[in-house]
């Protein structure tokens, strides 16, 4: 087992490894290319987490991603289709690709849904992650219904 990194969160805004982490983002850890562990410790909600995938402002999956949702326009091509992403991934893989892809691919365009952006955000953003904990689980919650 390989423990990478180790984030922390707590009130205010604390600096850990030349990292700053805002108040809402959440305490994990990356093992083997998974967080093993729910950022809340509650179960997401599937059918917030479809919401979440296509809500332009927050998740918006379809940028990148063809999705088994026939009634949404206009999917994106970019990143991998993710229909049956249920069968092919765990909560665990899902979890760190959404929370921080670029643990996986630093090259990666997809965005650290939950990670505090550190350079060249708009001032209203600084500080916030994109997706907040409950979110991310939400959107873990629906794509793993998603089976081939």
């Amino acid at each position: 087992m390989t423990y990478r990194k180790i984030f922390t969160a707590t009130i205010g805004i604390v600096a850990f490894s030349s990292l700053f982490v805002g108040a809402n983002a959440h305490e994990y850890i990356i093992v083997d290319d998974t967080i093993p562990v729910s950022l809340t410790g509650v179960p997401g909600d599937p059918v917030k987490g479809k919401k979440l995938t296509t809500n332009r402002k927050k998740g918006n999956c379809l940028a990148c991603h063809q999705m088994p949702i026939p009634e949404q326009q206009f999917h994106g091509e970019v990143g991998p289709d993710l229909s049956g992403v249920g069968s092919r991934m765990t909560e665990a893989e899902l979890r760190l690709r959404l929370v921080n892809s670029k643990a996986l691919n630093p090259d990666t365009i997809m965005p650290a849904f939950h990670k505090v952006a550190l350079n060249r955000v708009l001032k209203k953003f600084k500080g916030k992650t994109i997706l907040g904990a409950q979110e991310v689980e939400d959107i873990i919650a629906y794509l793993i219904t998603i089976k081939s």
